[in-house]
């Protein structure tokens, strides 16, 4: 089984998001349910579980949640459902040839996904997905660019004196 790439991950659902989450801890940093609950300082991890079943998790916990489980899944699917777009904040760092090409092909996947919808042949949450990924992508970019208009950062390098 091919791993997952969780830069192109979305949720469609709070629930989902938790879900998600979860996995995430478990593929990329190895952690149970019980060692999530234990980092986010649960007394058990049936209050975890509980949350999961219903869907529902207390908002001051969310942050601790995603900390523990290494991703921003839910920040994401709550931002996006109340029609907003989150980007990372950007390092200040060049844009290399690769970060270039994987904006193409981000834009690529978005641009096949969206004809296959239209046709009928994708799903609205695939598409969806990859459009919110593709215009993440370009916020990026463009706030790095404006980034390089401060002086203080030293984008295109310099001399270090």
């Amino acid at each position: 089984m091919a791993k997952r790439n969780w830069k192109k991950v979305t949720a469609n659902s709070l629930r989902h998001a938790m879900e998600l989450c979860l996995e995430h801890a478990r593929e990329r940093k190895n952690l149970s349910v019980d060692r999530v609950a234990d980092l986010m300082g649960l007394p058990n991890k049936w209050t975890l579980y509980k949350w999961l079943e219903n869907g529902r998790i207390p908002a001051v916990l969310i942050r601790p949640f995603e900390h523990a489980c290494g991703i921003t899944l839910i920040t994401r699917y709550l931002t996006a459902s109340s029609g907003q777009l989150v980007i990372d904040i950007p390092a200040g760092k060049r844009a290399d040839a690769s970060d270039i090409n994987a904006l193409q092909g981000s834009f690529s996947d978005a641009m096949g996904l969206l004809i296959k919808f239209y046709n009928g042949q994708a799903e609205a949450d695939d598409t969806l997905g990859a459009l919110t990924q593709l215009m993440s992508g370009i916020a990026w970019h463009r706030e790095n660019v404006n980034k390089s208009l401060a002086p203080e950062l030293e984008l295109f390098g310099g001399d270090n004196e």
